[in-house]
């Protein structure tokens, strides 16, 4: 169970980070050069493969303002219509729910919590089914991504309202918030479910379950500036993180708006989630998972955790995606099924620590 509102000690292992005196530039330049690495190759795998040098040739000549007259049509058509959007989406998906993890667990105090807890992940679902099953009229006109990112929206609403206690916002209120709004939109999503047919249930199940496989071009302005933006404007916020942490007394002493930061921490990571799931669909357990290990490998400084949380985010969910479209190829899996068979263990393993970490003190 989540516990809010109380002083959280520093994640069990944070102080014995191994990775902790490592300078940051050091530590985000080896995570980069992995995540470019990564990127290249995931770019040359799928139902046609095209070599390294082949990929590294189309991507370096669309950057520079080349001619591509001689590069082979097939290739180019697919590494950059196809393949680059698609793996450019699931690195800024991955560093957006990574960034949103970060500052949640933040907010609310507690290790174990994640973008999903607020309920937008339900909110979006809710919104994408309604336009699946009954049509764009039903909202407006609205197509699936734009009616995911409404339906998120009114769920971070309603969460904001409830969450509030005396005027200011609660943390303990908003993880009951999340969860109350989160079930019933659940159930509103499930009634949307059972009166679709089954070719449109098969359709909402993959968009449940995520996936990058409809990158286009197009989405990834919106998504790049908001996970971009919002991601360095947190890290500039780093001493700030650290002090409401150490709990709302000590924040408030150091000159924190508590409040303020709250409210401010709250609406920074429903948008970054919201944005990301109305283009991917329902990936869980990023925003747990890996603001857990950059913790343990680098310290609990948030100045650290925040930049770092979102290269790995990005390097897992771009390694997630490539395993998704080659497990089982030419078929592909949802990205949900693969974050979630990693994500349930490392939740498990981490409850145990905790639990074992407490009994040593």
């Amino acid at each position: 169970m989540l516990t809010v509102g109380r002083t959280r000690r520093p994640a069990a292992g944070s102080r014995g980070a191994p990775l902790r005196a490592v300078p940051l530039w050091a530590c985000a330049a080896v995570l980069s050069l992995l995540l470019a690495l990564l990127m290249l190759v995931a770019i040359g795998i799928g139902s046609v493969d095209v070599p390294v040098a082949d990929s590294w040739r189309i991507v370096t000549r669309h950057l520079g303002g080349g001619s591509t007259d001689d590069l082979d049509i097939v290739q180019n058509q697919i590494v950059w219509e196809y393949r680059m959007p698609r793996v450019l989406l699931a690195a800024l998906a991955g560093a957006g729910l990574a960034v949103a993890g970060v500052v949640l667990q933040a907010l609310v105090a507690n290790p174990l919590a994640d973008p999903y807890v607020l309920g937008i992940s339900s909110g979006a679902s809710t919104g994408a089914v309604l336009v699946m099953t009954s049509g764009a009229a039903a909202v407006g006109g609205l197509g699936v991504s734009a009616a995911a990112f409404v339906g998120a929206a009114v769920a971070t609403g309603a969460v904001f309202l409830l969450g509030q206690r005396a005027g200011r916002l609660s943390p303990l209120r908003v993880v009951l918030a999340g969860v109350a709004v989160g079930y019933l939109l659940q159930a509103a999503t499930g009634y949307l479910q059972l009166r679709s047919n089954p070719n449109e249930l098969r359709r909402v199940m993959f968009w449940l379950l995520g996936s990058v496989a409809g990158a286009r071009w197009d989405q990834l302005k919106v998504v790049s500036v908001v996970v971009v933006t919002l991601t360095l404007a947190l890290t500039l916020c780093g001493r700030r993180l650290n002090a409401l942490v150490t709990g709302e007394e000590q924040a408030t002493a150091l000159g924190v708006d508590v409040n303020r930061l709250r409210v401010v921490l709250f609406t920074t990571s429903a948008l970054l989630t919201g944005t990301v799931i109305a283009v991917t669909g329902g990936v869980g357990f990023v925003g747990l998972l890996i603001p857990h290990i950059v913790r343990l490998a680098f310290g609990p400084d948030h100045r650290r955790v925040l930049p770092l949380a979102a290269l790995l985010g990005a390097v897992y969910l771009v390694g997630v995606d490539l395993l998704s479209r080659t497990a089982d190829a030419p078929n592909e899996i949802p990205l949900g099924i693969f974050t979630a068979a990693v994500g349930a263990p490392v939740l498990l393993w981490l409850l145990r620590r905790e639990s074992e970490a407490g009994r040593g003190r």
